[in-house]
């Protein structure tokens, strides 16, 4: 433990290196299966945009700190998510006190600036602590995602008064934060969205409704993407709205399929009155701010399918493995085999590929959107898929709400369609092709 506390003492926020001591004895050991060999295997050289000049001899340093950090993350989803996630998705609980736990430890401002209280990671490391934390639970961990895309939007184009209001509260989730863009006739579209934003004296006058809020009616914080110029992408501006300001209410709790453990409901906006101070960026920069936290946003709802594809691989080779028919365990059968290695490819190949687009997002890379995109679309459709054959594998017993394997499948199956829908993932990567 003591190569845990010492990369805890050099890299994370004060408030982290507090709880190391008690956290370091739950500490579990990733087994270096096939499966998790990329998950501390990615070339680590430009880990971070600051510390691009690291030389190729120090990436096994940074290697072995990365699978510390998923060794913590993982840790953590074992004892606070995974007993308690069927539970959860039963009763629909938003888990408040346990994402608060996991604040303690970093995880409410991942790539968040210290100085607010953040752990001031990068998007590779961050991709690798969601992949882990998804492994206990999908839904929570893509929660706090969201609320982590909230507080880098303030972070990086907010005022440093907002930094300062806003973030010690949200890096600590004292209060929680929701992103408010998709709306009941602006969903693909984003651009199309119709909400206003009127300036009033010392105030802006919104007026709309925001339609999918994870979060919604639960959340202190609300980023809200607002018309406040003439149609298209440039006429939209970023706004920082609090839950108890006036014109702001929210519709009836969604019934849904997944996601289960994060209450999902509309954001409505009848003469809302938000103050000046809280305009994010200048007028028309909204867009801009939205699409490239989206960028963001899909390589962390990719790694969230890593983790939901990583943990039904896992229960899918327990149950084979015990599981007899005709006389004999199904890990036996070649047929169940082929499968698991056609499972573990596909996995793999997912989590280079997001792996990759993180670096870039990282590097700010020129093509970073097309690769975020096709990251999402490959990880998304793929481990979707290895969740649907790990429920095949279990065969009746997967369909029962007894096993953990239907909340993975269930929970990764709107993976395809939010941070934009697999389509527009496509419609971006060739977007990208022909202009060359």
């Amino acid at each position: 433990m003591a190569t845990l506390l010492s990369i805890v003492t050099r890299r994370a926020p004060a408030r982290l290196r507090s709880v190391a001591s008690a956290v370091s004895s739950q500490i579990r050991h990733i087994s270096t299966t096939p499966l998790d060999l990329t998950c501390g295997r990615v070339p680590l050289v430009h880990i971070r945009s600051q510390e691009a000049n690291i030389s190729p001899s120090d990436a096994p340093t940074m290697i072995d700190e990365q699978k510390e950090l998923q060794s913590l993350a993982r840790a953590f989803a074992d004892k606070e998510f995974a007993p308690k996630m069927q539970e959860w998705d039963e009763n629909q609980h938003f888990p408040i006190d346990v994402l608060r736990k996991g604040a303690e430890l970093g995880f409410g401002g991942l790539y968040t600036r210290e100085d607010v209280g953040g752990s001031g990671l990068g998007r590779l490391e961050t991709s690798v602590i969601f992949e882990a934390l998804a492994t206990g639970d999908v839904s929570t961990t893509a929660y706090i995602s969201i609320h982590n895309m909230c507080a880098w939007m303030i972070d990086v184009f907010g005022s440093e008064e907002q930094r300062q209001k806003y973030l010690p509260k949200l890096t600590s989730m004292e209060n929680f934060a929701s992103y408010c863009l998709t709306e009941p006739g602006a969903g693909s579209d984003a651009a199309g969205l119709s909400t206003t934003a009127v300036k009033k004296g010392s105030h802006y006058v919104l007026n709309g409704s925001k339609a999918f809020i994870s979060g919604g009616g639960s959340s202190d914080i609300y980023v809200i993407m607002a018309r406040t110029g003439g149609i298209g992408p440039k006429g939209i501006s970023c706004f920082i709205v609090e839950k108890g300001f006036k014109g702001l209410s929210f519709g009836k709790k969604e019934n849904k399929l997944g996601w289960n453990s994060q209450p999902t409901r509309a954001v409505i906006m009848e003469d809302c009155e938000v103050p000046a101070e809280n305009l994010v960026g200048a007028e028309g920069q909204g867009f801009s701010i939205a699409m490239k936290g989206l960028n963001g946003g899909r390589i962390n709802i990719g790694s969230c399918s890593l983790g939901a594809a990583q943990a039904s691989i896992e229960a899918a080779i327990e149950h084979v493995k015990v599981r007899k028919q005709f006389n004999q365990a199904l890990a036996n059968f070649q047929n169940t085999q082929f499968k698991l290695a056609d499972m573990a490819t596909s996995l793999l190949s997912s989590r280079l590929m997001v792996r990759q687009a993180a670096r870039m997002l990282d590097q700010n890379h020129p093509d970073v959107a097309s690769y975020c995109a096709m990251a999402k679309l490959h990880s998304t459709d793929e481990c979707f898929k290895i969740c649907d054959d790990s429920m095949q594998l279990h065969g009746g017993y997967g369909y029962l709400k007894d096993y953990k394997v239907n909340v993975y499948f269930r929970d990764s199956r709107v993976h395809r369609i939010l941070e934009g829908t697999n389509e527009v993932m496509r419609m971006v990567a060739s977007r990208a092709l022909l202009s060359e």
